[in-house]
């Protein structure tokens, strides 16, 4: 008596999980249906770029020394 009470939970923990789950995907679709990623009309409104994009500055990135600073001290 006790395994089967404890099946049915199990069963139902898994299908309130699987409804949990699809509930979540509906409203993530639906953000992403009403999310806007590019223009109606691309160009329009936009102001061309003058310089080129920057580029990453050159060398280790700066919190390298700090990273070797505390790795040389243990």
């Amino acid at each position: 008596m006790e395994a089967a009470v404890t099946v049915t939970v199990i069963i139902f923990v898994i299908i309130a999980g699987m409804f949990l789950i699809h509930r979540l995907n509906a409203q993530h679709d639906e953000r992403i249906g009403a999310f806007r990623y590019s223009d109606a009309l691309p160009g329009i409104g936009r102001q061309p770029r003058k310089s080129p994009r920057a580029t990453a500055p050159k060398g280790p990135p700066a919190d390298a020394a700090r990273r070797e600073h505390r790795e040389g001290s243990r």
